[in-house]
Formats: structure tokens, sequence, C-alpha cells
């Protein structure tokens, strides 16, 4: 991975480096903020760096010039939940990047490493999926990984079944697969909120050595993850509308919505539907009176 220096930096063993990960988000929060956008004077051509100075963020957040880089270069030991609130503000976080950024200064201590313990999907969630009738729905958990779907998914989606279970993975179908990338009209934003989540997961578990191969193989593999993946952006993004490009019945508009479920808050049931009475929501009709026909036909002349 040196020929690539936009890659996540990473500590022997197969872990994300978190000090690293805290140093480089401060930088890039810090470097997208203009001092007018703060209140502070801008002396233009004389700013030798993008953003605020280390010490009109530390003013602002109200710590020592000192205190504040030692956090940016890693340092997050000790450093209290107050003081990574007026941080926060500082930098005008939303708070997703909040959470982000508590987790990388203060991470929690897991009995089991996440990577120890297998994905499990509730038999009730399976037969819930089965029963949401011309409704697209899968759970996604941790690192994008999808664990269970409906027919209607397949239809849509294509018949992850056939895929191995290590190929079930958003991030890996996205940055790698040409038929996922003309699947989706807009690309380039499924692959943004994709890196949002892995950064995100990133925070929660930089210790999760699946995770860490898993950016180190899209940063080798696909130029467009490394350049998004060196933004830092984190966001947690719930509900939307997404268009896709399908082989079958052309253009669909699908409004999604994610809920996280209660007992396990890494995984998520994500669903789609059409407005009533529009062209997309015949389209779903079609696809689900072909059924898993559709996915597999689908997948052909994607092919």
């Amino acid at each position: 991975m040196d020929e690539h220096p936009e890659a996540a930096a990473q500590e022997p063993g197969g872990r994300l480096d978190r000090r690293a990960e805290l140093s480089e988000f401060l930088r890039s929060r810090r470097a997208r903020l203009k001092p007018e956008d703060v209140g502070l004077p801008d002396f233009g051509r004389h700013r030798r760096v993008p953003g605020l100075r280390r010490e009109e963020l530390a003013q602002l957040a109200g710590v020592s010039v000192a205190y504040y880089t030692r956090l940016e270069q890693g340092n997050g030991r000790n450093v209290s939940a107050e003081v990574l609130g007026s941080i926060a503000r500082a930098l005008r976080l939303t708070d997703a990047e909040h959470a982000h950024l508590t987790h990388l200064a203060k991470p929690k201590q897991h009995k089991k490493k996440p990577a120890a313990r297998t994905q499990q999907v509730r038999s009730s969630l399976w037969q819930l999926l089965d029963q949401m009738d011309g409704v697209p729905a899968y759970v996604v958990g941790r690192r994008v990984e999808i664990l269970a779907w409906n027919r209607m998914a397949a239809a849509v989606f294509g018949d992850w079944g056939e895929l191995p279970a290590a190929e079930r993975n958003w991030a890996r179908l996205v940055f790698l697969r040409p038929d996922y990338r003309e699947l989706f009209v807009d690309w380039e934003q499924k692959a943004i909120d994709l890196v949002c989540a892995l950064r995100m997961d990133a925070g929660c578990y930089p210790d999760d050595p699946r995770l860490s191969a898993l950016v180190g193989e899209l940063s080798v593999k696909s130029e467009d993850f490394r350049r998004l993946w060196a933004t830092h952006d984190v966001k947690d993004k719930n509900f939307g509308v997404k268009r896709f490009r399908h082989p079958l019945v052309g253009e669909l508009s699908l409004n999604f919505e994610g809920f996280r479920l209660m007992g396990d808050g890494e995984q998520s049931l994500v669903t789609y539907h059409a407005e009533p009475g529009s062209p997309s929501a015949e389209a779903l009709r079609l696809l689900a009176s072909w059924g898993v026909d559709a996915a597999r036909a689908g997948a052909e002349a994607g092919a």
C-alpha cells in the first residue's frame, strides 16, 4: 500500500491507526473552516495554512494551544467529554461528526473484538423480510455487510444468495463491480454514503482487522475509494431517495428508510418503496410478479 499515500494508516496486526485517524480527522475539519465563518479577521495571502490555525481553533474552543496541539497530534488520553464538546462546537461538527470525534479520542473498551463475533440475524427478522411483499428490504450490519434480504431486494439489486458470503458487502459491490456503478443513477452519492458509514465504523472499532482489511483492499483496488476516504467525512444517513437504472424495468425512483434494530444497534433494516401510482410503483409490481427470476435475468442483462 506504499504507492497509495491516501490509504488508511494501519498499525501492525491489521488495525486502523486510531491516533492517525484522530489527527487527520481534526486537521480536515479545521481546514474546511474559513476565518470569516467563525467571525475572525482574514489576512488573505498572509495565511500559510488552509482554514483555521491551531491557535485560532484553540481560542474558539477555550483550551490552550498546547493542549489542542497534543490532541490534534493524536493524543486524546484523558480528554474530557466537555472539552471534546467545546472543540466540536468550535469546528461546527454535525452530531455524527461529534460522535466520531468522541469514538476516536475516547475509544470504548470492548470485551470481545468485533471480528470474533459473527453477525447473526434473528429468525423473526428473516420471517418479517419474507412477509414484506412488494417492498425491497434488507438488513445491513458492521462494515456495510449485507446480512439478510427478501426476494424483492434480490429483484432490484441482484440475487446476493449467489455470491460468496465475503462478497455480500455494499462497499465491495459499489466500488468494485461495474454493474452496480450502472445500477445507481447517482453512483457518486451512494459511494459517499458508504465511505461515511465505514468511517463511522472505523471510529467505533479501530481494532477490527476485517474492517482494516476491507479498507486496505478498497484503497488498493479503487481510486474512487481512496479519493473519498481521504476526505474523512462522516454522516449517518437513514432516509432519502435513490434512483436506479434497472436492466429490466428502466429507471426507478424509490424512497428508502433505515431503522436501527433494537437489541443490536450495529444492524439496520433498510426498506425501499415507490410513490403510490407512480411509474416506479408499477415497475416494482412487475418485478414482484417476476420474483427472483427477475434478479437472475437482470444479472445476465448486465453481464
